[in-house]
Parts: structure tokens; sequence; C-alpha cells
């Protein structure tokens, strides 16, 4: 499976890139995995906006849905008369509001998910884990089913220890890092001390920092995840178009 970062920054958008979004192929599958602010511009670099399969969305605030509505107005307008499929976006369903609108009559549907049930999507097995954040939010153990291999996306979060058994033996750990080290136990975040360590205790592959904060040395933010995570890791900054094969 292929995994490609559309936005990553925390919060707002910076310097002309966008805010958290993950694309996720594989078998001809394409599985859009939150749309910050940007996603569609960079979406279409890799793909026709209307040929994505479906859509799931870790939780609603706005720097992780701010282009799901042009997504949705896309994939009407677009076509011109061309039918295309309806496209499923799954979401929890702890905010009502939010969750209904997922679904726009004759685009696309809201479907829910559910912690500790797993969910098949296309050639993806998920599963899920409440995070540490104000406001509902969900991580993501995503399996290729043919392959096994595993893809963990932490969302938004701050230091949870059931992390290290949602993690483990992933070969892609795509983390929350908007904090240096020193600002550990934070209510909604993750830091690079915390981030690093998650890699080296679930015995991760490759770490990819994401949402990352906009005004701090980033190549300090790397230099502390990876003494932290040890050699065995190799820790990257997200980044626009950055791609994985899995």
């Amino acid at each position: 499976m292929k995994v490609t970062v559309l936005g990553y920054w925390g919060a707002f958008p910076w310097n002309g890139e966008g805010t958290s979004s993950y694309l996720l192929e594989a078998d001809g599958f394409s599985l859009l995995i939150d749309a910050g602010s940007s996603t569609l511009n960079v979406l279409q670099e890799q793909l026709d906006p209307l040929t994505l399969d479906a859509v799931i969305i870790s939780h609603y605030h706005h720097d992780h849905i701010a282009d799901l509505g042009v997504l949705q107005y896309y994939r009407q307008l677009k076509p011109k008369g061309l039918p295309i499929p309806i496209l499923p976006i799954y979401g929890h369903q702890e905010d009502k509001g939010h969750y209904e609108s997922l679904t726009l009559p004759g685009v696309s549907e809201g479907r829910p998910y559910v912690e500790g049930e797993p969910l098949d999507i296309g050639p993806f097995r998920l599963g899920f884990l409440r995070t540490v954040h104000p406001v509902t939010c969900f991580a993501m153990r995503i399996e290729e089913i043919k392959t096994g291999k595993v893809l963990v996306y932490t969302a938004d979060s701050g230091h949870l220890a059931a992390f290290k058994e949602f993690n483990e033996g992933a070969d892609v750990l795509i983390a929350d890092t908007y904090l240096l080290e020193g600002q550990e136990n934070h209510h909604a975040h993750f830091t690079s001390k915390e981030a690093g360590l998650m890699a080296r205790e679930g015995r991760i592959k490759t770490l990819i920092l994401s949402h990352l904060p906009q005004e701090v040395d980033l190549d300090l933010l790397r230099e502390q995840a990876q003494h932290h995570a040890g050699e065995q890791v190799a820790v990257l900054l997200a980044q626009r178009n950055l791609t994985l094969t899995i």
C-alpha cells in the first residue's frame, strides 16, 4: 500500500501548505484520511477526486475537515451529467451535527465507525482508539488485509498509555507532533519526545512527524524525536506529497 501526505500543519495552513490530510492507496482503491485545508488542491496532483473511493474522518475540528465540504461540492458539480458513485464518508456519531453533514444527497453518504469494532473499507481493515483531545477523536490502525502491512495514524492526541499496544509492530506511524520536548502530558498533542518513545516502544519501522507547529525549529523537533526513537526507527518530517510504499 502507498501513503501520501497531502497536508501536515497543525491548526491552520502555513506558507501555502495545508493541514492534516493523507491519501492511502492499494489495489486500485483510494482512501482519504482526514480532509484539512488545501486537501482538494493537493489531492488533484495525485488522482482525479471523482475517482476517490472513500473518506474517513478522525474528528471534526476544522483543520481536519476544512476541505470536506468543497470535496462534496466538487463531486456534485464537476461531473456535468456524468454519473459517479456515492462517496462513503466514515465518521464517528458522537457529534450529531457534524456526522449528519457527511451526507449530501446524491453525492456522499455518512457511515459510522465505532471503537472496538473492526471496519473493512476496500482492501483495508481498520481499528480505532479514542484519543486524549478536547473533542472526541479516534486514532486509526489500518492493515492492508492482503499483505498484513500496518499504518497507524494517531490523529490528534496527548499522551495515552493505550497507544503502546495499539501501535505495536506497525510499519509506519504518522504521529501528531505539535510540541517540543519539555511539554509532555499535554491535553491535546504529543511532544517530540513522546512521539519518539511511542515509536521505540511500538517497534515502529518509520515514524512520520505530522500536525506540525508553524513557528518552531522543525529540524530540532525531528532531532528530539529521533533521539528518543533510537537508531532503529527512521524519523521523517511530513511534507507535501511525501509518499511511502509500505
